[in-house]
């Protein structure tokens, strides 16, 4: 239910197009009017707080904070948003696959004990290594992905 509220209101709303076209093209954002350096500073705070909730949910599931509590999941979160190809459906499949490797990991360590223990660990991690070098193609980032806007 959450990823039709997200994908509605990334790709139906005027905040959602507003957002995309300052990670596009922030000039021509600027040109029609959108303050692109508060809009991108908004969404940068929205982000931040929504893998906030992310990360109390890795202690909440622990039960106390530790060193490396996410085991690498970050990577392969980011890994989903390239599979994904940078849309909110994609990245929510791709996650479902990997999620899919993590669970074979589980049912495999349990029904299969003559495999290596390290051979099932990596399994998740192999997963995302194929689907993002090998199935993923020509995946394009937003076009102002990682340059700061400057205003002339």
């Amino acid at each position: 239910m959450l990823i039709v509220v997200v994908d509605v209101w990334l790709f139906r709303t005027r905040w959602g197009l507003r957002t995309r076209a300052v990670g596009e093209h922030p000039k021509a954002a600027d040109t029609v009017g959108i303050n692109v350096l508060a809009m991108r500073y908004r969404n940068v705070i929205i982000g931040g707080a929504i893998a906030g909730i992310g990360g109390a949910y890795f202690t909440f599931q622990v039960g106390q904070f530790q060193k490396n509590i996410t085991s690498g999941y970050g990577f392969i979160a980011l890994a989903a948003v390239i599979f994904g190809r940078w849309s909110p459906r994609g990245a929510v499949g791709a996650a479902l696959l990997f999620g899919f490797a993590t669970a074979m990991q589980t049912t495999l360590s349990i029904n299969v004990p003559s495999i290596p223990s390290d051979v099932i660990a990596m399994l998740p991690y192999l997963a995302t290594i194929f689907a993002v070098a090998g199935l993923v193609g020509k995946v394009r980032a937003p076009a102002a992905d990682g340059e700061p806007y400057v205003k002339e």
